[in-house]
């Protein structure tokens, strides 16, 4: 069995109310792909920084998982036509 090593590395920049965060996936074979998420803290909200932290690192890697699935179904699609 062989075991593959790909590195994610997450970006989070807080700004205000706002928490932008960049997931950057770098395949065994260089291919990166990248998803970004977003939280909004409601002013009235108490600041709880980790709670938009979790909420967009989450929605950076569903993003992510999407953008790797198209990439699958792009490369099925080459592998067919070549085949």
């Amino acid at each position: 069995m062989d075991t593959k090593q790909w590195n994610a590395e997450i970006y989070i920049n807080e700004r205000g109310n706002d928490t932008h965060v960049r997931a950057v996936l770098t395949t065994q074979d260089d291919t990166t792909i990248v998803g970004t998420g977003h939280a909004r803290r409601n002013p009235a909200d108490r600041s709880v920084p980790e709670i938009g932290d979790e909420l967009a690192v989450g929605r950076a890697f569903l993003d992510l998982g999407h953008r790797l699935v198209e990439l699958a179904g792009a490369d099925i699609a080459q592998a067919a036509q070549q085949g």
